[in-house]
């Protein structure tokens, strides 16, 4: 029997990619473990290997088009095994029947048949039909069984309830509860007409005439919204307009810091192989004072402000495919040189497309960092569903009062940028006033670094 071969799952939060091509022919023949087709997430570009050995038949998908993960995107089989339009692979015989007619006790092994109440006394659910249901978040007491005079659920079933639903993601299933959208009323753009997030987004908004449509004769490219910057353009617009932002700006004497860092840098870069940045310097400092001031290491949920018991970093990045945040997990935990490790291990993945994506996910606060373009402050866009981001100057010489004289020192300009939903600006300015602390005073830096 041909074995399906389908997008998986990369991450926790990815529900869809972006098929990159097929890296063989339909029809070639392909060893379990070898690269076959390249999908793209909001995060990089990943390969995707084959799961079986035999001759692939590739499904009706090519490079552009959006996929949901798990989706059967082509069979690898017999040579003349075809792949059926739909994109699955030919529905396996049910299974055994080895349930009783009977009333029998519920079993608690993984792999053995579920009961959920039904129209009887008990209905039996396949393991197959199980492990199919939760994938595509199927309530299997409303699925119609088949199996076994009636009382047991099969895989069959389950394809069959959703043949009969509009076809839809997950995130989309979500978001559209969310808004009190009916996906009976969208009109799906995904592969098959599957209904994927913009569908119900563009659907939850009302249409708003254009007074002039836009010369196009000006236009001289035209970049599409989707990839990485399609996720910047949900996400950034999505945080502008459902955040209360507020900026606190501090200048900070950086100068002590700036020695701090050169003493570092010669003791420790010939064995660390890596000479330790400011941004290496300051994420530690941070993560310092998040535990100091846990209501700045939160987010926003539905219905409470939740305190994260990790302080996971990230560090925005700029690359070829757009804007990536690495995320150092228990950044408090490691110390400067793993730190450093972890950081320019992800930063080489983003910069190389080949991110893991649990690489660019967890972040609990977030360092955005503009100084080398001689950027002096900026406000930064909150990283959702984060409290607060630090956005980053450079560190310039300046003219500025020390003690009773006139000096010049390396100052630096940090933006604060917090959600007011989740903290108040006394709160915020004294987690702020605690970073200028660490990194003005060396002797209370090196403590935690």
């Amino acid at each position: 029997m041909a074995e399906e071969f389908f997008v998986p799952k990369l991450g926790q939060t990815v529900e869809e990619v972006i098929m990159v091509g097929w890296l063989v022919e339909d029809g070639a023949k392909v060893s379990q473990g070898e690269a076959v087709m390249e999908v793209e997430t909001d995060k990089a570009v990943f390969p995707v290997e084959a799961n079986a050995k035999g001759y692939i038949h590739l499904g009706p998908y090519k490079a552009g088009d959006t996929i949901p993960v798990l989706t059967v995107v082509a069979i690898i089989g017999k040579q003349d095994d075809k792949f059926e339009v739909g994109g699955a692979a030919p529905i396996p015989a049910p299974e055994a029947d080895s349930a009783p007619k009977q009333e029998a006790s519920p079993v608690v092994s993984a792999n053995a048949e579920s009961v959920v109440a039904g129209e009887g006394d008990r209905v039996f659910v396949s393991p197959r039909a199980k492990k199919l249901a939760a994938e595509t978040s199927v309530d299997v007491s409303k699925v119609t069984p088949t199996g076994y005079e009636g009382i047991r659920v099969t895989e069959r079933d389950v394809r069959d309830y959703l043949n009969q639903q509009p076809k839809a993601t997950p995130v989309a299933q979500r978001m559209a509860a969310d808004v009190g959208v009916d996906l009976r009323e969208v009109a799906g753009s995904g592969p098959g007409g599957r209904i994927v997030k913009q569908d119900v987004a563009r659907a939850a908004q009302p249409v708003v005439p254009v007074a002039q449509p836009l010369p196009v004769a000006d236009v001289i490219e035209r970049i599409p919204l989707k990839g990485v910057r399609g996720i910047i353009a949900e996400r950034m617009g999505t945080s502008v307009h459902t955040t209360a932002r507020v900026t606190l700006v501090m200048e900070v004497d950086a100068t002590e810091f700036v020695a701090a860092r050169e003493r570092i840098k010669a003791k420790v870069s010939k064995d660390w192989g890596f000479a330790p940045g400011y941004n290496d310097m300051l994420a530690k400092v941070v993560a310092v004072a998040l535990r100091q001031f846990p209501y700045m290491n939160a987010r926003l949920a539905p219905d409470a402000i939740e305190l994260m018991g990790h302080v996971n970093i990230g560090l925005a990045v700029d690359t070829e495919r757009g804007l990536l945040v690495p995320v150092v997990k228990d950044a408090d935990k490691k110390n400067l040189r793993q730190f450093g490790e972890d950081f320019r291990r992800m930063v080489d993945g983003a910069r190389s497309g080949r991110s893991l994506p649990d690489d660019l996910t967890g972040g609990t606060f977030t360092i955005t960092n503009l100084g080398m373009y001689d950027i002096d402050a900026f406000t930064p866009v909150i990283n959702l569903p984060e409290a607060a981001i630090l956005g980053v100057g450079r560190i310039a010489p300046k003219a500025v009062p020390h003690g009773t004289e006139i000096v010049i020192r390396q100052m630096w300009t940090l933006s604060l940028v917090f959600d007011h939903r989740l903290v108040d600006g006394a709160p915020a300015a004294r987690f702020l006033q605690m970073i200028k602390s660490l990194i003005e005073d060396p002797s209370m830096m090196m403590m935690y670094i």
